[in-house]
């Protein structure tokens, strides 16, 4: 087992109680329980404050504070619980395509999985925010993959692979990425800009987001938005700080840290839209 790693623990946050055999099968229940119960969040780096990715606070945090957390968090314990239960594991690292003009190089600033299960291998991530997968996607190109949301396929660039989705209408990129292993002290850097440059999106407006089958939850600052799969997007405007509470609590499932500066800064952003 993982040093520090309470799985127990882990399970029990996610509302897991079946097998710890490294299955085709408990991987996809893995991923898609991770995914409903541990929301994306980036309120840590949003208020300023140092976001740590050893084993330790990451349990401290998303398991037993049950807070949220973004890719290099996400993907670090689920890393660990895979390891623990001995499937093949791997971290790599990605270029965020999702949004951004064709022709964009952007740094490698997401981490996501590489997973083997019987010698066959997967794509694992629980970090990617309003387009997280929630379920395996098999390493082959060209093939649409379903999951309990929207579905999802791969194909290859140059010796890379990009991540695609259906939005309905058509392929969207989410992001670019090798099969060269990543390590902690990779993760450390991308995680230290990502968490403290002025110009991250994470240090400049408050992100949540949470899947269940069939439906996308997702926050950006006061704005929330349902997506479900083929439908518009149904969008509704949070206009007080209880509001913000409530559904960061409610929808996002999230214990609240006790910050003085919080309510300071959820005040903050009810202004983003009108």
């Amino acid at each position: 087992m993982e040093a520090n790693l309470d799985l127990g623990a882990y399970f029990k946050r996610i509302n897991y109680s079946g097998p710890d055999t490294p299955s085709l099968e408990t991987l996809r229940t893995l991923q898609a329980k991770h995914t409903a119960a541990i929301a994306f969040e980036n309120l840590d780096s949003f208020l300023g404050r140092q976001v740590f990715l050893n084993i330790s606070a990451l349990q401290s945090k998303l398991v037993h504070g049950r807070r949220g957390g973004y890719c290099f968090e996400q993907n670090t314990l689920l890393a660990s619980v895979l390891k623990s239960l001995g499937y093949k594991v791997r971290g790599l690292a990605a270029r965020v395509l999702w949004n951004q003009p064709p022709g964009t190089v952007v740094e490698r600033s997401h981490m996501l999985l590489f997973v083997e299960v019987q010698e066959t291998p997967y794509i694992v991530d629980v970090g990617f925010g309003g387009n997280t997968p929630t379920a395996p996607l098999r390493l082959e190109a060209d093939i649409e993959q379903s999951t309990p949301n929207e579905p999802f396929r791969l194909t290859e660039a140059e010796g890379d692979w990009i991540l695609e989705l259906w939005d309905g209408r058509e392929w969207r990129s989410i992001y670019r990425f090798d099969l060269q292993g990543h390590y902690p002290p990779d993760y450390e850097v991308s995680n230290y800009y990502v968490s403290t440059h002025p110009a991250s999106p994470f240090r400049r407006r408050l992100i949540a987001s949470r899947p269940i089958r069939g439906v996308r939850y997702a926050l950006a600052n006061n704005r929330l938005t349902l997506h479900r799969f083929g439908q518009e997007p149904e969008r509704h405007f949070l206009e007080t700080v209880s509001e913000m509470r409530h559904a960061l609590e409610t929808i996002f499932l999230l214990a609240l840290p006790r910050y003085r500066e919080l309510d300071e800064a959820l005040a903050g952003v009810l202004d983003s839209y009108p």
